[in-house]
């Protein structure tokens, strides 16, 4: 099933229906059993056609999350620390992305609160003082205040990748700043784990024409699920959980460089697209 966040409701889609669910979004999605939830008597669900529902996607959708943090974990896949060795060669920072990678304790960085974050065709945002800046599509958590995933999302972490090459200590510069993360376009919840043979696609449009396009299985992880979130809820309490994205080992080539107007089209297997257009921030 998959639950839409609308400016003025929730929108759940179960079995090929569509239904309008009149709760507070921190409320609804942070539940020890949120599939269960949504399948029981419970929820206080009106049917709507499908129709109306497209029309609400259309003008009314939002990214999926309400009071949460987004955070995020690096150099969880071979392909992703192959290229930050790459980024950083020049700054003698390369082994420390190797070393990250066959360490015990993995990478995890804050990445945006709610606020700085794009939902489904809105813009992201590249920075004025880079020369190198990439898309990274990656599949995303929801973790309940208990540490427990309740749901998945696609993420869109969005970096430079000129600035945190100068300097691994640059990491906060390249990585977070106004709407360098973009999350949609829905929550997928099962009643199972999501299965390690989900693909992860992206393609990159530039004036209509493909620049770049790849796709990946997320079994390519080094790390498991449950690893990263034990980490990240260690020493953290999150009250309305927490948004983790789990890295990405879908990198462009070296000499490609995102420009404005591109737009980036992500597809991951039961959850759907995101998809955004690029910009410099309008301030």
């Amino acid at each position: 099933m998959k639950l839409y966040k609308l400016k003025s409701f929730a929108l759940l889609e179960y079995d090929g229906e569509f239904f309008s669910v009149n709760q507070k979004w921190d409320d609804l999605i942070n539940r020890e059993d949120l599939h269960g939830f949504l399948t029981s008597e419970k929820v206080t669900a009106h049917l709507i056609s499908a129709k109306s529902a497209k029309k609400l996607f259309e003008e009314e959708i939002l990214p999926p999350i309400g009071s949460q943090e987004v955070w995020a974990a690096g150099v969880t896949y071979m392909r992703s620390r192959n290229a930050r060795m790459e980024e950083s060669k020049e700054s003698g920072g390369a082994t420390f992305y190797d070393k990250v990678y066959e360490a015990e304790r993995p990478e995890l960085f804050f990445k945006s609160f709610a606020h700085r974050v794009a939902g489904h065709n809105q813009q992201v945002y590249i920075r004025k003082d880079s020369s190198w800046n990439v898309p990274e599509p990656e599949l995303t958590l929801f973790i309940n205040s208990s540490g427990n995933i309740q749901g998945y999302t696609i993420g869109n972490d969005m970096s430079s990748r000129s600035i945190e090459g100068e300097n691994p200590l640059y990491l906060p510069q390249a990585k977070m700043y106004e709407r360098s993360a973009a999350l949609g376009p829905c929550l997928f919840i099962s009643k199972e784990p999501i299965s390690p043979n989900t693909k992860i696609h992206i393609q990159i449009l530039r004036d209509d024409k493909t620049v770049f396009d790849d796709v990946a299985e997320i079994s390519r992880m080094k790390r498991s699920f449950k690893e990263l979130t034990g980490f990240l809820y260690r020493e953290y309490s999150f009250p309305h959980g927490c948004f983790l994205m789990t890295g990405t080992c879908l990198v462009p080539e070296n000499d490609f460089t995102l420009l404005e107007n591109d737009k980036v089209i992500i597809t991951i297997d039961n959850i759907g697209t995101l998809s955004n257009t690029v910009a410099f921030n309008g301030r």
